[in-house]
């Protein structure tokens, strides 16, 4: 190589050698030139990502701009972009915070998970590991397989054994039978000896009428065996032997033979929810925005002749809502209406909750059911009797959580269902007081947070109940104390990753922020809210709120 111009020789492209490429791909760690870039694409396009080869060394110019540096993140795209990206048409309207914020903030968010994962998770998965090594090796598992064979080999052979000696015992009582053939036949032949002797008595009888008075000797002789004619033989029955099966019951047989316990291993999908320690004490809280603000404003086909009611995240881009009518819409950031469900007569959906598989959740309080929409058909799971559902929520176990009332208003209570199966009742507290008002005014919201607390928002009782897991009764929050407006009345309720509840209180327009221990932090009360009704929160705390009387969504960051 010509030592003069090794430099420009170090870097080729992959496929023609070209030296000095332009392009590079972040997927596969290799350079490109322009000319060989459409064949690198053309086996899997959508897996590849190249770039100009300057970003690759300088990682924070922009993809479009290439000339600029990526100064801010845009929060509705949720992508850094330049100055010149900020006022183009794409960015019209968005939120921006500047790239350092946006980058500690995300750091926090990692450092976070990072703190959990060495502390809890990974000792938790450890523990478990130990009580897996603790069970039965392959070894073990087969040798106990051989003996079970083993043992029921044996126990078959006594069993036929058993059988075997009844057979010989029956067929040893049936040739004891053959004895009677003697019996009956000496019957039989003193029977016929007496019939002989009573026609011979008979035949004498009637010689002795004929004879005359010279042979009046004979007559005088003659001796009567009436008497002992009269005595009649024994009478006999003859029942021949008749071998009655029983009926083979092999379900029977089987649990006269004996049982044998299955070789299992139990799986307990939700015996193994992690809880954090401290559950009953606050987590250390990212810091709350000073000026909690909005960052882009969803306008929907919802208004004041069709309320909106609940919204809930199915992912960052994308929520699901509804309102008066019985439909069900999905709508993107940008008000785009992607899909819409129309329910079935009689089946107006009183609340919504996306689930952990991403299929949609939602109550009919006017036809007793709670109904599951998956790949755009609806299946009804779960259908009460005596009871109205209102509020649900899925929970991070994958159960869902339905606030209901009974059909006669007279009781409240939230049911948890796993697999539809109903676990729980969360009813009355330790004194055997209900937890929830009873006039049934007003439906009530759930909401599950990360500590596990079961979160109810009960308009009626102007208070927001919290329970734990067990459904232990541990705070009641009836507003702050400051407040001069309205009286708290609340509606719409969620939690976010750091185990905040958030609030809907529509008369006063504003939200109330707790900490998980109910401990009051702050309203957002600067948003122009107007009729806040229901909430969710996506996985970057973006608080979603919905207006029912202008039928917008609004996205507020408030971290």
């Amino acid at each position: 190589m010509d030592p003069r111009t090794w430099a420009q020789d170090v870097l080729r492209c992959r496929l023609c050698e070209t030296p000095s490429p332009h392009m590079y791909c972040d997927i596969c760690n290799i350079y490109l030139c322009k000319a060989c870039v459409d064949e690198h694409l053309s086996d899997r396009p959508n897996e590849h990502s190249v770039i100009p080869f300057q970003n690759h060394l300088f990682p924070n110019l922009c993809r479009i701009h290439s000339s600029k540096e990526c100064e801010l993140f845009c929060e509705q795209c949720e992508k850094p972009i330049c100055v010149k990206c900020a006022s183009s048409k794409e960015h019209s309207g968005h939120g921006y915070v500047g790239m350092v914020k946006a980058l500690d903030s995300q750091k926090a968010v990692l450092n976070r998970d990072l703190k959990e994962l060495e502390k809890f998770v990974l000792p938790k998965y450890h523990e478990i590991a130990k009580i897996v090594n603790n069970f039965p090796v392959e070894k073990d598992i087969k040798e106990n397989i051989r003996k079970s064979t083993a043992a029921i080999d044996k126990h078959g052979d006594e069993l036929h054994r058993e059988i075997d000696n009844i057979i010989k015992q029956m067929k040893s009582d049936l040739d004891k039978m053959s004895q009677n053939i003697e019996v009956l036949k000496k019957h039989k032949n003193n029977l016929t000896s007496t019939i002989s002797e009573i026609t011979k008595s008979i035949a004498d009888l009637k010689k002795l009428l004929k004879c005359s008075y010279t042979d009046s000797t004979r007559v005088f002789a003659y001796k009567s065996r009436n008497a002992e004619f009269k005595r009649l033989p024994p009478k006999l029955t003859v029942s021949l032997a008749e071998f009655s099966p029983q009926v083979i019951q092999p379900e029977q047989l089987h649990k006269q033979f004996g049982s044998l316990s299955a070789f299992s291993i139990g799986i307990e999908e939700h015996g193994y929810t992690l809880e954090l320690p401290s559950a009953e004490s606050s987590p250390i809280h990212k810091p709350i925005n000073d000026e909690p603000r909005i960052i882009t404003v969803i306008k929907t086909d919802y208004g004041a002749q069709n309320k909106l009611y609940s919204v809930s995240c199915l992912n960052n881009k994308e929520i699901w809502t509804h309102g008066h009518d019985k439909i069900l819409r999905l709508y993107s950031m940008y008000g785009t209406l992607f899909k819409s469900i129309k329910t079935k007569p009689g089946n107006r959906p009183q609340d919504i909750a996306v689930t952990g598989e991403g299929d949609l959740a939602y109550t009919a309080y006017w036809d007793n059911t709670v109904n599951i929409v998956k790949n755009n058909q609806t299946q009804t799971p779960i259908r009460l009797q005596g009871w109205k559902p209102h509020g649900i929520c899925s929970t991070s176990s994958g159960d869902l959580l339905v606030a209901m009332d009974s059909v006669d208003d007279t009781e409240t209570k939230v049911v948890r269902y796993t697999d539809f199966t109903e676990k729980q009742t969360i009813q009355f507290n330790d004194k055997g007081q209900p937890l929830f008002s009873t006039s049934n005014r007003y439906y009530k919201h759930i909401s599950e947070n990360r500590n596990l607390d079961i979160c109810v928002s009960d308009r009626d009782a102007r208070a927001v109940v919290v329970v734990n897991q067990a459904g232990n009764l541990r705070f009641t929050y009836n507003g702050h104390p400051s407040a001069t407006k309205e009286s708290f009345r609340p509606v719409g309720i969620t939690t976010d990753s750091h185990g905040q509840i958030l609030i809907a209180d529509r008369e006063n327009n504003r939200i109330h922020i707790l900490d998980q221990d109910g401990q009051f932090l702050r309203y957002i009360d600067d948003c122009g809210l107007d009729g806040p009704y229901g909430l969710c929160v996506d996985t970057r705390n973006n608080l979603f709120v919905s207006e029912s009387d202008t039928g917008k969504v609004k996205k507020i960051g408030y971290m």
